[in-house]
């Protein structure tokens, strides 16, 4: 569990075994499945990489399949202790690894752009890249992926997604999220300084 969970970062749900079972058994094929009704794409991607639910069923017996699951939690839970020092660093790090199977995505980039929206680390890297409040979420779809494609093109001269399979422009979308991040991180520790050295300067009372 800790390594099939840990593989696709669902670690939060380590103690949730019949939530887990749910959505290995639902598979993805079916569109009332729970996988494909969660708005987290990686609930999806760990129920398909399973396969436990889909037509050939299990996929588990394969030594190749095997090897990347490891593979794949290993870098995951390097990606964590990383995070324990530097949380910003761990979402660049996801973005990185991330970036390349959007670009490679079939259909259209709006397809695309929902991917995005549905994976909270990579959403919260191109959200603060590309200078958008936490409360746009609280938006109608249709019209955050317009934002969102607006800005990439504006700020990136990002036309589409396929270009993130080129390593300069996923360095681009790091480079401005974590320099955006630190302005943010800055700005609410020059605040908490101000609003301290406000109250140490006023006048005691009691």
């Amino acid at each position: 569990m800790r390594v099939a969970l840990g593989a696709f970062g669902l670690s939060d749900d380590l103690n949730s075994n019949a939530f887990v079972r749910k959505i290995l058994e639902g598979g993805t094929q079916d569109t009332d499945a729970l996988a494909n009704k969660l708005s987290d794409v990686r609930y999806r991607e760990f129920s398909k990489a399973f396969g436990y639910g889909n037509i050939g069923g299990a996929r588990t017996g394969s030594s190749s399949w095997a090897r990347g699951i490891t593979a794949r939690f290993r870098q995951l839970e390097f990606e964590v202790a990383v995070g324990n020092q530097d949380q910003s660093m761990r979402l660049a790090m996801d973005a990185k690894r991330n970036m390349p199977d959007i670009a490679k995505q079939t259909g259209t980039d709006e397809t695309r752009w929902f991917k995005i929206m549905g994976n909270p680390p990579m959403r919260q890297v191109f959200e603060t890249a590309l200078g958008l409040p936490p409360s746009f979420a609280q938006a109608d779809l249709d019209t955050q992926v317009a934002e969102f494609s607006d800005r990439a093109k504006r700020q990136l001269g990002l036309d589409s997604l396929s270009a993130l399979s080129d390593t300069a422009i996923q360095d681009a979308v790091i480079e401005r999220f974590l320099i955006r991040d630190q302005i943010k991180a800055f700005q609410v520790q020059s605040a908490g300084s101000v609003a301290l050295t406000l109250l140490q300067s006023a006048p005691r009372l009691f």
